[in-house]
């Protein structure tokens, strides 16, 4: 389109060129370059340590280097898998009652149950309600410390002893349904 070039209307561009303010993504290319070049540092470094790790210091390390290593892990992780699903088998009508309690109790973290529940064969629709039910009481004693933040002093104020119990004993409370009918039977 030259100085000469009548073609009768002004051309709109789609899209934003990186950098303008028209970007509806919040970060600059120069932003994005940056966080990048430094997650990516990160990684390469972690990756060139544990390779050129000696083979004395990688016995503390229990991560797989070779082949032969990832099948054995396979191999154990299946072995170990096989048991636990075996009793979510053998206890399926008290299966909501034990999730709520690893649930309602401080015992487990949360993201172990989270990644070991389709693991062991945990249905969704228990996994899902123990997890809705589950995680009221503890968000309580988080949203209530959360309150009293200015109040604390150190972090044993955050959990006291009066919040952890009560955690347990509603832990206690959910599971005493499978406990009796165990005894029954």
């Amino acid at each position: 389109m030259g100085k000469g070039d009548d073609s009768g209307g002004d051309v709109k561009v789609v899209g934003a060129e990186v950098g303008s303010d028209n970007s509806k993504f919040p970060l600059s290319f120069w932003e994005v370059t940056l966080a990048s070049t430094v997650v990516l540092g990160f990684l390469f470094g972690l990756l060139a340590v544990y390779l050129t790790m000696p083979a004395s210091d990688y016995s503390f390390l229990k991560l797989p280097r070779s082949l032969q290593d990832l099948r054995i892990l396979r191999v154990h992780l299946e072995d170990y898998t096989s048991a636990y699903t075996a009793q979510v088998a053998k206890r399926r009508e008290g299966l909501l009652n034990y999730m709520l309690f690893l649930r309602l109790t401080p015992t487990l973290p949360n993201t172990f149950i989270n990644v070991a529940s389709p693991i062991v064969d945990v249905p969704y629709h228990i996994f899902f309600l123990a997890t809705s039910i589950g995680l009221i009481p503890a968000a309580y004693v988080t949203v209530r410390a959360g309150l009293a933040l200015g109040e604390l002093r150190s972090l044993g104020d955050l959990y006291d002893f009066n919040s952890i119990a009560t955690l347990f004993f509603i832990g206690v409370v959910s599971i005493t349904p499978t406990l009796v009918s165990k005894s029954k039977s």
